[in-house]
């Protein structure tokens, strides 16, 4: 969710929540109150309540999860240091590859040429 679309589902949950709370309060305050309505109303306004909570609560989890850098749902975070990383092993590769060459030339024997040879031999 966006930051504004975040916001205004927010809004409306808390709408939601407040208004089943207006309706428990109303119940009650009426001279004869039906024990069922306010129990209905109580019940929908702490459903609401917990899921305000969860959401919340989701929310601040994620926010800190970006605002401490750590990979988080929707993120390219894993997927760029994988790419950085995988550009650091080709680079030590590819100089290990380079010393493996240098050392075979220094170590391995220098063939004569074919003419060279045969003009010692004479």
């Amino acid at each position: 969710l966006s930051p504004g679309s975040c916001q205004t589902h927010y809004d409306k949950l808390i709408k939601q929540h407040y208004f089943f709370l207006g309706l428990a309060l109303q119940e009650l305050a009426k001279e004869k109150p039906q024990a069922k309505q306010i129990e209905t109303h109580t019940t929908t306004f702490m459903k609401t309540l917990m899921e305000v909570e969860k959401k919340m609560t989701n929310h601040i989890n994620y926010l800190t999860q970006v605002s401490t850098g750590q990979p988080h749902e929707g993120s390219s975070y894993a997927a760029s240091k994988d790419l950085t990383l995988a550009y650091h092993r080709i680079d030590h590769i590819k100089s290990r590859l380079a010393t493996l060459e240098r050392f075979h030339h220094e170590l391995s024997p220098q063939k004569p040429h074919a003419k060279t040879l045969q003009m010692s031999d004479s």
